[in-house]
């Protein structure tokens, strides 16, 4: 294979990161945004440079159409079963955008009821009343709907919190579990609110709990 230049390099980095992250290659648009590219077209003009070096090779027709090649090949065994592991999220972005995800962890989403369809990081110390810590990986249900007392992950504006949800008439709350911590009232004041997920488990040094 023909020698990189540096700018492919880091594009063919990100494309390898983005599978370890996501199992599934960048699109154009993507790659145009992780490197500040005028247009997705500029994005192409790079991947076709990559696939007449030999590091990858585009699939016509595919949004995702990428593959790597030789030594660049998607990384990790086929068929093994893994989570996305997501932690800070930028704000406004999709829970499972590129940016905000870690990579993953080799861990069967239906090892959980109901079945993960992700993992979250967790920042801080609002929940250590029902022992969620600073740093555990909190496995989540992706799901829109949630009962009263259930612990989700909640968007609240450009915020993603994990809260205890509570439902009382037409009022909806977050809940701490830690009395240092206030909870969320949700209302026209707090901005758009969406439940983005349950929580189903708890992962801490390795262990499932």
């Amino acid at each position: 294979m023909q020698e990189l230049t540096p700018r492919q390099q880091e594009i063919l980095d990100f494309i390898r990161n983005t599978l370890e992250a996501l199992g599934a290659p960048p699109t154009r648009a993507e790659i145009a945004l992780a490197f500040g590219f005028a247009s997705a077209n500029a994005a192409e003009e790079h991947l076709r440079a990559l696939a007449k070096k030999g590091a990858i090779v585009m699939e016509p027709g595919a949004a995702r159409g990428i593959r790597l090649t030789g030594r660049f090949g998607q990384p990790g065994l086929p068929g093994l079963p893994s989570l996305p592991l997501v932690g800070s999220v930028a704000a406004g972005s999709p829970l499972l955008a590129v940016e905000n995800l870690l990579g993953r962890v080799p861990l069967a989403g239906d090892l959980f009821a109901p079945c993960a369809d992700y993992l979250l990081k967790v920042r801080g110390n609002s929940m250590t009343g029902v022992g969620i810590l600073d740093g555990d990986l909190l496995a989540v249900h992706k799901t829109a709907e949630a009962r009263s007392g259930q612990i989700v992950v909640a968007r609240l504006g450009d915020e993603v919190t994990v809260k205890r949800l509570k439902r009382k008439g037409g009022r909806i709350e977050l809940v701490a579990e830690n009395p240092d911590y206030p909870s969320i009232v949700v209302n026209g004041l707090s901005g758009p609110f969406a439940i983005e997920g349950v929580a189903v488990g708890l992962i801490r040094n390795g262990k499932l709990s």
